[in-house]
């Protein structure tokens, strides 16, 4: 009885802070009114979270990452990562179409992804921004999960505050994203 009702306690309790105190959301940038040449140029990724490890596991392989931002046209933007990866540096490319039908990048080659941008302010960081990739469930009849869902953290330094990245952890932890993958950052930045 005293289980139960110690329960019972803790769930009204958890319920009332949460709308007391809500999580914050984070800030969307629209990428069609968005003024690109804010957010182009270099970009160091600080971390990943999101609500499954299965989702973040290719950045425990990465010791540092380093992205350019650039704008082809109008309407591209190409994006080229500069990864370490032991004592190896390993060079990508993805290029992201802005469609006057769609609120996001499209990336080439994977048009059902769903790619948004958003402010820093999940990490109390004006010179950041956040990447969401979001990819359709794999078996939509059976509602089986989302394919693909996370969100990246970058910021135009190198060395961020590691108080900005706990905070972005913590805003995305209130929404249940609690798996988290940040760089260790040992090594030579790759160029």
């Amino acid at each position: 009885m005293l289980n139960k009702a110690l329960s019972f306690f803790l769930s009204l309790s958890t319920l009332l802070y949460q709308v007391l105190v809500p999580c914050p959301t984070p800030e969307l940038l629209n990428v069609k009114a968005v003024d690109r040449q804010k957010y182009l140029g270099t970009w160091y990724f600080k971390v990943a979270v999101s609500h499954r490890e299965a989702d973040i596991a290719k950045f425990k392989a990465l010791d540092n990452i380093r992205f350019t931002m650039e704008e082809v046209t109008n309407e591209t933007l190409l994006l080229t990562g500069h990864m370490r990866m032991g004592d190896t540096c390993v060079k990508q490319t993805w290029t992201y179409h802005l469609k006057p039908d769609r609120d996001d990048l499209e990336l080439e080659g994977r048009t059902h992804r769903i790619n948004l941008l958003w402010t820093g302010k999940w990490a109390n960081c004006d010179n950041c921004i956040v990447f969401q990739e979001i990819e359709p469930p794999l078996d939509r009849m059976n509602g089986s999960e989302d394919s693909l869902h996370r969100h990246m953290l970058y910021s135009r330094h190198s060395d961020m505050d590691s108080k900005r990245v706990a905070a972005f952890e913590k805003n995305a932890a209130c929404h249940n994203m609690r798996a988290t993958v940040r760089p260790t950052q040992q090594k030579e930045i790759c160029t």
